[in-house]
């Protein structure tokens, strides 16, 4: 029996990023057949291992992508997005292994272990997309903030499902529509293809961080929308902007009543 924490630990210390990739979708299905449990907590990482490339720059040294859809441009927004999936992976299994208990239901993994699969199953779809273009992950510079946004929540559960699905996956449901309308209308139907699929299953990951949050929160005693607003608000270094694609956010149970009274007008 493979104990789940352990595995997780092992998919965070891979730096080559295709062999993450396989290692957490190879454990998603270990885990659905029964091969893996939840033994006990383990100790993650405080920062995942990372392939030599790309290299990795603060955010405010990345060059500003801009719209088209000539081949340049492309890669360079199918890279930026693998970039994102190679850190959802690690992000999903840190989760798992940073805070993980006995005292959790099989649901709360069963929900992540999904979220971690099927971030590898994005990014393997995007480097393979790359690779038609003649591209390769790595090929470009990629920034860093996103496990900035781990090491802020590293300490609490509940901080870290309010930043990661609740603001930094949501604000993905946000503009996806139009990237993959941009897409289409450049003639590149199978990039489109590829978001749509991303798309749809990050709907399902908002959901799985509201349904996780909620019982966290109302557990310890909050009120939810209440608590998000104090966490988003105490560890997110940005602010919410609209415009919100509300449908997907109520699709996915993260109503409106929480993110608008504390968004940027």
């Amino acid at each position: 029996m493979l104990d789940l924490a352990q595995e997780a630990v092992g998919i965070l210390s891979t730096a080559d990023a295709v062999e993450k990739a396989a290692a957490a979708r190879a454990l998603g299905v270990a885990w659905r057949e029964g091969r893996a449990a939840f033994l006990a907590p383990a100790q993650p990482p405080a920062r995942p291992a990372r392939p030599a490339r790309p290299e990795l720059r603060r955010p405010g040294d990345m060059p500003k992508r801009k719209a088209g859809g000539n081949l340049e441009k492309r890669v360079a927004l199918l890279h930026a997005l693998a970039h994102i999936e190679l850190n959802a992976i690690d992000l999903a299994w840190d989760l798992i292994a940073r805070f993980g208990t006995a005292d959790l239901p099989r649901s709360f993994f069963d929900d992540w272990v999904r979220v971690g699969d099927e971030e590898a199953l994005h990014f393997t779809m995007l480097v393979s997309r790359l690779r038609e273009l003649g591209a390769e992950y790595g090929d470009l510079p990629a920034h860093d903030g996103l496990w900035q946004s781990a090491e802020e929540t590293s300490h609490d559960l509940l901080a870290r499902l309010a930043i990661v699905p609740l603001v930094l996956e949501a604000r993905g449901l946000d503009v996806s529509p139009a990237t993959i309308a941009e897409l289409r209308r450049s003639g590149d139907e199978a990039s489109a293809a590829a978001l749509e699929i991303i798309y749809r299953d990050e709907i399902g990951h908002v959901a799985a961080g509201k349904r996780w949050f909620d019982h966290v929160a109302l557990a310890q005693g909050h009120d939810p929308a209440t608590i998000w607003q104090h966490l988003v608000a105490k560890h997110f270094r940005g602010r919410l902007k609209p415009p919100f694609n509300r449908a997907a956010r109520d699709e996915a149970g993260f109503s409106a009543s929480f993110y608008e009274p504390i968004a940027l007008i």
